[in-house]
This record gives structure tokens, C-alpha cells and sequence, in this order.
């Protein structure tokens, strides 16, 4: 942080506030949020082959992030709640361990959708690892992470070492 940044969630006396965006402009806003669960080849496996006990694993936490992002403002003291107009969750399994989740969160309005992107990764990591956790208890959640955001004043940000999978 440059020493002119302004932490906007606290008021001139260093109290904590929730941000007044009413003079902000409605704009269109979109987020990508990812991470990871690394688990044991045969879990990857059972997950794949759609032979969890549970069910259908990633249908389930694809569910689980959606209504994580509509929550999100429920959930983190001083985000907004919003109007989404669309959430997208993409997963990837990358042998011989991994199940890679992304987020990708719309809204027309006067705030970002980043926290919802990243609340919605989070929560749909959380539903593999609660799905698995009778195979596998050793599964490790990581790299939860913005990977872009655009719409507002501030612009865009783009993680460089990645690209969006949704095109």
C-alpha cells in the first residue's frame, strides 16, 4: 500500500463504517474469484466418476457457491448487499489432485462484486471438502484469490499470471 491510500471503512476518527456509494455511478460490474482443493488421486477419482457416496459433488457445491455470492453481503460486515445479475461457477480437475474452482460474479450497480466472487469460491471449496470428508479428511483448501475485476472508478484488474476459463 502507497502511503496516499485511504482505507475507506474507517471514518475520520478510525471508526469502522460501512461506505456511502450513493453518489457512485451504476455501472456494469464483474468479478473472477479462484482457488483450489487438493485432496488424495483416489478422491480426485471417486469425484470424476461421479462415485462420491454423497452425490453429485461439484453439482452440489456449483449450488453451494451461488448462494454464497447472493449471501455475501449477509456474511462480511461492510460489503453491500447487491442485485446480481449472474454467477457462474467453473471447476476444473487437474490430475492427479486437484479440483480448481472459479467464480465469476456480474451486477449492474455502485459497487464491486469481488467479495461475492471470492465468498462464492470459498463456499463452493468448503461443500467439496464437506462432501469428501468421509474419504478423505486430509484435503487442503488454497489459493483462494481475485483473479480480475472490472466496472467503477478504480478500472480493471487483471491478475497477470492468469487468464478467465469462461469465455
Amino acid at each position: 500500500m502507497s502511503e496516499t491510500t485511504v482505507l475507506t471503512h474507517f471514518d475520520s476518527r478510525g471508526r469502522t463504517r460501512m461506505v456511502d456509494v450513493s453518489a457512485k455511478d451504476i455501472t456494469l460490474r464483474e468479478a473472477a474469484a479462484r482457488g483450489k482443493v487438493v485432496m488424495q488421486p483416489e478422491t480426485l477419482d471417486l469425484i470424476a466418476s461421479g462415485g462420491m457416496t454423497k452425490g453429485d459433488v461439484l453439482g452440489v457445491a456449483r449450488v453451494a457457491g451461488i448462494m454464497a455470492a447472493k449471501e455475501a453481503g449477509r456474511l462480511i460486515p461492510m460489503a453491500h448487499p447487491l442485485n446480481l445479475t449472474g454467477v457462474n461457477i467453473n471447476f476444473r480437475l487437474t490430475q492427479p489432485d486437484t479440483v480448481e474452482i472459479e467464480a465469476i460474479v456480474r451486477t449492474t450497480g455502485k459497487t464491486g462484486v469481488e467479495m461475492e466472487a471470492l465468498t462464492a469460491v470459498s463456499v463452493a471449496a468448503l461443500t467439496v471438502y464437506d462432501m469428501c470428508k468421509a474419504v478423505d479428511r486430509a484435503m487442503i483448501i488454497e489459493n483462494i484469490r481475485l483473479v480480475k475485476k472490472s466496472g467503477g472508478k478504480s478500472g480493471v484488474f487483471t491478475r497477470e499470471e492468469e487468464e478467465i476459463w469462461e469465455k
